[in-house]
C-alpha cells in the first residue's frame, strides 16, 4: 500500500497557509490506484459481515458504493442537511470552530443493521464519530470505520474509542 502514496499529490498551503493537503484525485485517476484502494478495503473487511456500507459526503461517496458492491452489501449515503428527499434523522456535532450536521434517511438503518462507515480521510475524527453515533441511535451496529488516508498526527482515533478503525495509508505529518 505504501506505493499508493506516490499517487497522492501533496498541495502545500491549501486550503490555507500552513496546511499540507493530500489530494486523492491523482490516485482516483490511476486505474491501478483506485483498484488497489477498493481491493485493500475489501480484503480487510471481507469477513466483517456488513449489511450496508455508509459513505460520508462527499468523498466517501467515491469509495463506499464500490466497496459495498465488492462486499455484497448495500450502500447508505450520509449527507449534509436538506439533500435527501425522504424523511431523515440527523446529528449535529462540534467542529474546531463551530458545528456541522449530517443526515441519513430514517429507514436507512434499522435495529441490528451492521454498518461499515467509509470515508476518504480520518483527520480529527469528529465526522466519523458523529456518523457512528447516528448509526447507533438508529439501532444499528457499527461494524467498523474504514478510511483511505489517516493523518495520525491529528489523533482522530482518540474520538473513536472501542471502535474498529482501519486506514490503508497513514501520514505522520
Amino acid at each position: 500500500m505504501a506505493d499508493l502514496k506516490t499517487l497522492i499529490r501533496e498541495v502545500p498551503g491549501f486550503p490555507k497557509p500552513g496546511i499540507l493537503f493530500y489530494d486523492i484525485t491523482t490516485l482516483l485517476k490511476a486505474p491501478a490506484g483506485l483498484r488497489a484502494v477498493i481491493d485493500g478495503l475489501q480484503d480487510y473487511y471481507r469477513d466483517a459481515k456488513v449489511d450496508v456500507v455508509m459513505g460520508i459526503e462527499a468523498r466517501g461517496f467515491i469509495f463506499a458504493p464500490a466497496l459495498a458492491y465488492a462486499l455484497g452489501a448495500g450502500f447508505v449515503p450520509v449527507r449534509k442537511p436538506k439533500k435527501l428527499p425522504a424523511e431523515t434523522v440527523s446529528i449535529t456535532y462540534d467542529l474546531e470552530y463551530g458545528t456541522d450536521t449530517l443526515e441519513m434517511h430514517k429507514d436507512a438503518v434499522s435495529q441490528g443493521t451492521r454498518v461499515l462507515i467509509v470515508d476518504d480521510l480520518l483527520a480529527t475524527g469528529g465526522t466519523a464519530a458523529a456518523a457512528a453515533r447516528m448509526v447507533e441511535e438508529a439501532g444499528g451496529v457499527v461494524a467498523g470505520l474504514g478510511f483511505v488516508v489517516e493523518l495520525t498526527f491529528l489523533n482522530g482515533r482518540a474520538r473513536l474509542p472501542g471502535r474498529e478503525v482501519f486506514s490503508l495509508l497513514q501520514y505522520d505529518k
